[in-house]
């Protein structure tokens, strides 16, 4: 409904404002700095950008009859090298973050005169607001440095997750991490200073007898170096009447493991990760499930937003598009790599296709399909046998 309002009617010049970086949490502990310094919420995006910057960009022009891949120059150049200090595995890994925490990342497409794209550059916007210009959709950022610049949303490639009640942006978050950081944080802060309070003051001395400072600190200083100096191996503590010396016992709170469990894991659910996914002890299974849950949709995005954004109409009718290639096998066992070798013996896949799952170099003429000799095309398969 908010959509179709905003279709028919658009006196009203801004349309909506989004804030897209959140830095402070609620509550006793304010959580200072952005919240992906968080050393828990950092192993979890880690993860996703080693997968999404593995992801390969390929220019595709499909027909009825044939399927060219880089059919032009210009698009293997720019998926390569996006702009002057950034290659595309670069570009892709800077969009994941505000991807995965704020549920939007924008990278902005520099055209030339006759409107096709030059460069793309990854938007370090602080915030976004949606407005309408003519008729024409505009998004003005306000960038990290504090400077404000207006783009055409057709200028810019929009990846959006968790989108809700939101026409435009994708939902964050941040609000809901926010709190579980904070929660850690004050964990953390509590067995920090448990450490410290471990190693102040072990021993009261009272003195029995009124003395002066001086002479208080060379007692002080007397009975540390006699009875503290592990070296000296005493196992008793003299003293006469002129004091009474009394052991200081601290009892510090120290959070059970189950608590700070319970609160990781639900920071990995938060973000759609766990355990073996963060510390890379995970079996072909596992990544297939973490690859087709949280990466594969990121994929998809990039794909639609790629070609609608960097083709027009026309060019999409004859069938151009860019498609985002992943070799979820990487991490496959031997064994299931080794089964491969029947699709290379079909043609199915070209050998050099099969050695990069071991990391193999490429050889002379293996790009070119082989096929067995016991094993030809199917003719007259429609025919009945006399």
């Amino acid at each position: 409904m908010n959509f179709l309002k905003r279709l028919f009617n658009r006196k009203s010049e801004t349309v909506t404002r989004y804030q897209i970086v959140t830095d402070k949490g609620n509550g006793t502990f304010i959580y200072s700095g952005k919240i992906y310094q968080s050393d828990i919420v950092t192993a979890c995006l880690l993860p996703y950008k080693k997968a999404v910057s593995k992801l390969s960009p390929l220019h595709v022009r499909k027909s009825k009859d044939n399927t060219e891949i880089f059919p032009e120059p210009y698009m293997r150049f720019l998926l390569e090298e996006p702009n002057t200090l950034l290659t595309m595995q670069k570009t892709l890994e800077k969009i994941v973050s505000p991807l995965i925490l704020s549920g939007n990342a924008f990278i902005l497409i520099v055209r030339d005169i006759n409107g096709y794209p030059l460069e793309l550059f990854p938007i370090p916007a602080v915030s976004a607001e949606a407005v309408y210009q003519n008729s024409e959709l505009y998004l003005k950022f306000i960038y990290q440095n504090g400077k404000t610049y207006t783009h055409k949303y057709d200028d810019i490639i929009h990846l959006r997750m968790n989108m809700t009640e939101n026409d435009l942006f994708g939902e964050p978050v941040m609000p809901a991490l926010s709190k579980l950081v904070n929660l850690v944080e004050t964990i953390d802060k509590g067995m920090e200073k448990a450490i410290k309070n471990s190693n102040v003051i072990k021993w009261l001395i009272r003195f029995n007898s009124s003395m002066r400072p001086d002479d208080m600190e060379k007692q002080i200083k007397l009975f540390d170096d006699t009875y503290m100096d592990i070296d000296k191996g005493h196992s008793a503590v003299a003293h006469d009447i002129k004091s009474d010396v009394q052991q200081v016992n601290f009892q510090n709170y120290v959070p059970n493991f189950p608590i700070t469990e319970s609160i990781r894991q639900r920071i990995y659910s938060l973000l759609g990760v766990n355990e073996k996914i963060v510390q890379g002890t995970f079996n072909e299974d596992e990544w297939n499930s973490f690859y087709e849950n949280s990466i594969e949709p990121i994929a998809l995005d990039l794909q639609s937003e790629f070609t609608r954004k960097l083709f027009t109409r026309k060019e999409r009718a004859f069938g151009n598009k860019i498609i985002f290639a992943a070799n979820t096998l990487s991490c496959a066992s031997l064994s299931t790599k080794l089964q491969f070798v029947s699709m290379v013996d079909r043609g199915a896949m070209v050998p050099n296709e099969w050695r990069d799952l071991f990391n193999y170099a490429p050889i002379e003429n293996g790009d070119k399909p082989i096929r067995r000799l016991d094993t030809a095309l199917v003719e007259g398969g429609d025919e009945d046998e006399s």
